[in-house]
């Protein structure tokens, strides 16, 4: 070691992980459909021993979520917030500009949330899963409380997404 490295230190190199869907975290960015959008917030659902993730993106004033999901395969989909007001109780089948969506799931999860998520984190939501008759177009209700929150979405492909580590 030379005398003016002991005098300034090395510095160490701090390697970037690279991230997977499944790594994800607040500060990344994600680039989809040609536009960058930084994660600004995670939810991690738990129910049962199974795990799926939901990560907020944003770009200008566009928000949307990507849904992670391991099942039997990877799932991956893009869900944008509507303005559509649904009370409980949740029908088994929901109309929305003119498309049926037909009710496939219903449960409790338990949330850990980091950035804008965290106020969310040790809270239980309720679930509902819904799709339309060719699965191409879906809808995720979630109840906080009282507050009943509608998205629609749809699937997408891994490689439609690219992931640059924001930080370590």
């Amino acid at each position: 070691m030379s005398f003016l490295s002991k005098f300034f230190g090395k510095k160490e190199e701090k390697k970037v992980e690279e991230r997977t869907v499944f790594t994800i975290q607040v500060g990344d960015i994600i680039t989809y459909d040609l536009e960058d959008y930084e994660v600004v917030g995670t939810l991690t659902y738990h129910n049962k021993g199974y795990e799926w993730q939901a990560y907020q993106l944003i770009s200008g004033s566009s928000s949307i979520w990507l849904s992670v999901e391991m099942d039997d395969e990877l799932e991956l989909g893009i869900y944008r917030n509507v303005k559509e007001k649904i009370s409980k109780p949740i029908p088994e089948e929901i109309s929305i500009d003119s498309v049926i969506y037909y009710k496939e799931e219903h449960g409790y999860a338990k949330v850990t949330g980091n950035g804008r998520g965290s106020n969310l984190d040790g809270q239980e939501v309720e679930y509902y899963d819904f799709s339309n008759e060719d699965e191409s177009s879906y809808l995720s209700i979630e109840v906080w409380g009282s507050e009943v929150e509608v998205s629609k979405g749809y699937a997408i492909e891994d490689y439609e997404i690219k992931i640059l580590a924001g930080s370590k």
